[in-house]
């Protein structure tokens, strides 16, 4: 490594280790308290769990469309083959959390603290983090369309072989992010937010439009 070259933080990936888990049938409650659960194929649309606390859960092959889970609590959990259009996280945290596979649009999560989370696999559409905090989160093998960073903090986070299109970084502001294995990015607006983020040369070539753009730089062939 050459004299002044730096280096990008690793992420400290969540490892979540579920105990023996207890069927769940119920319905989401606000405030509702869930320790050692598995929800199995429900179909949770439109219900209230606002305010819910899941501990050491599974929750796997659910819908989720229209469910009501503002600042919420998820620990050490995962979330396996979730589904749903217009899912509200706003305000939730996400501690120690593997999303896998989800097929998510609109899934509201502004204002959202992510701490240690593993998305992997899976298509999150319109996906909304405004205001929101992600630190130490990983994004891998996902297709991410049009997802909203406007204003968020993001610390230690690394996309690994997703596709990024129409992704807004608008007052965003980043340290140690990893871009350099995305399959293909397009940024629509907040080019100018990712001073604290690595890409690839390749990328860089890819960009340049964006960045001349934002500069105010013509590029034009010589006639």
């Amino acid at each position: 490594m050459s004299a002044g070259k730096k280096t990008v933080a690793k992420v400290r990936r969540a490892a979540v280790r579920l105990p023996p888990l207890e069927a769940y049938a119920g319905e989401a409650e606000p405030d509702g308290d869930y320790d050692g659960l598995e929800l199995l194929g429900l179909d949770l649309a439109g219900q209230d769990g606002s305010g819910a606390r899941f501990l050491d859960c599974a929750v796997r092959d659910c819908g989720l469309d229209g469910t009501r889970l503002t600042a919420a609590r998820f620990l050490d959990s995962v979330l396996d083959g979730v589904r749903g259009v217009g899912t509200d996280l706003a305000g939730a945290q996400l501690r120690d959390v593997e999303l896998v596979d989800a097929r998510l649009g609109g899934a509201q999560l502004h204002g959202a603290v992510l701490e240690r989370v593993w998305v992997r696999g899976g298509k999150i559409d319109y996906l909304n983090l405004r205001a929101a905090r992600l630190k130490d989160v990983l994004f891998e093998g996902c297709v991410l369309s049009e997802p909203d960073f406007g204003g968020a903090t993001l610390e230690r986070v690394e996309f690994r072989d997703c596709v990024v299109t129409g992704a807004d970084f608008g007052g965003a502001r980043l340290k140690d992010v990893d871009l350099r294995t995305v399959q293909r990015i397009e940024i629509a607006r907040g080019v100018d937010a990712l001073a604290g983020a690595v890409i690839s040369p390749a990328q860089l070539l890819d960009l340049a439009p964006v960045f001349a753009a934002q500069l105010g730089v013509r590029v034009e062939d010589p006639s």
